[in-house]
């Protein structure tokens, strides 16, 4: 399967530069999300790689040949849009057909691929409907099925599941994580939805105005976000942001968040580089990892105790809200002991050592 390479990518529209000097790489075989919110480049980057938008400056590079100035059929990659992009009077066969026919394969290969990814999406009852008699979950796998009929090693997605419910993007998630684990091509996929994005990529390039913010593993950028933008963007619901300033004493390490004169142990925390005392710091709280209690006996990093404005309690999961100051700080809690917690009420939250991010408040850099 082939890899791909952005090298020094620049895109301009007129004086509007909306990729400047972008270096990826995606490696044979495999999944990336280009994750991102509308604007940032995403899909711009996309385009650029299939050959619908010329490249202002740099290269790009597909299994080492360098195919900047290629026509996007010249390029061995299939893409997979959006809108589905089906042909509304021709059938479901007619339109996985279209695309080989073009390419003056012989009939027998035709019928032999077409067969071949009809059984792989289980689309077989369907190959004498128009699209019109499809639902939005068949015309999706028709669509991909038009790409995977090419037999070519790399595929490219443009927020493919962006137009269905949520139970069928439920579903599409898995077909095509399913497809990619037992197909092996290399994939680059555009979305702006986390979840997808968390549960389907080997990798993922958060994007952000042209620039990759942070590119690694799903646990990676979730766990060690890079800076203040992935730890927001990326968590549902996102990571509570509290200001505080260092204070320093011997190897003591301690952070104050004013507002709610609450003392956060820093002496564990892996700094990349010695703290300096009175800097002013945003440290990263997820909602998952509170504990209600003051975390006798576990040596938290801090005690909120804080009073509740709100609960929201969705089946198996619930989300406290408390008051810090002038902003809201959500804590994920036990569904069950949301009965016992009233409005207003003071409530006590620990905070684990081992979960916490900090970052320079003034670059917004992990430190």
């Amino acid at each position: 399967m082939p890899s791909i390479e952005f090298r020094q990518i620049v895109k301009q529209y007129g004086a509007v530069t909306v990729l400047e000097n972008l270096d990826l790489t995606v490696e044979e075989g495999e999944f990336l999300v280009l994750l991102g919110p509308s604007g940032c480049g995403k899909t711009t980057l996309l385009n650029l790689l299939a050959g619908l938008l010329d490249v202002t400056a740099g290269q790009i590079l597909i299994d080492g040949a360098d195919v900047t100035d290629l026509d996007p059929k010249d390029r061995g990659l299939a893409m997979v849009f959006q809108s589905y992009a089906l042909y509304p009077t021709k059938t479901v066969r007619g339109n996985l057909k279209f695309g080989l026919v073009a390419q003056h394969l012989p009939r027998a290969e035709v019928e032999a691929r077409i067969d071949w990814v009809a059984r792989l999406l289980r689309i077989e009852p369907l190959l004498d409907r128009k699209p019109s008699q499809l639902s939005g979950g068949q015309r999706q796998r028709v669509a991909i099925g038009r790409a995977l009929v090419k037999k070519v090693g790399l595929f490219l997605f443009d927020e493919p599941l962006s137009n269905l419910d949520a139970k069928l993007r439920t579903e599409m998630r898995l077909e095509i994580k399913k497809l990619h684990n037992e197909l092996k091509q290399t994939v680059v996929y555009v979305t702006h939805d986390q979840i997808e994005a968390m549960t389907m990529a080997t990798r993922i390039a958060i994007m952000d105005r042209g620039v990759i913010q942070q590119i690694g593993s799903p646990d990676d950028v979730y766990d060690t976000p890079a800076n203040l933008f992935v730890a927001r963007f990326i968590g549902s619901p996102q990571m509570n942001i509290l200001d505080a300033v260092l204070k320093i004493d011997g190897d003591a390490v301690t952070a104050l968040h004013v507002p709610t004169a609450t003392t956060i142990a820093l002496s564990d925390y892996p700094f990349t580089s010695r703290p300096a005392h009175g800097m002013a710091v945003a440290i990263g709280l997820r909602p998952e990892h509170f504990a209600t209690g003051d975390g006798s006996g576990t040596r938290p990093a801090a005690v909120f105790n804080l009073p509740m404005l709100s609960t929201e309690k969705t089946g198996s999961d619930a989300t406290v809200f408390l008051t810090a100051a002038d902003q809201l700080m959500a804590a994920r809690i036990d569904p069950s002991s949301v009965a016992q917690l009233k409005l207003g009420q003071t409530v006590p939250m620990s905070f684990p050592r081992s979960k916490l991010n900090v970052f320079d408040a003034r670059t917004g850099l992990r430190m």
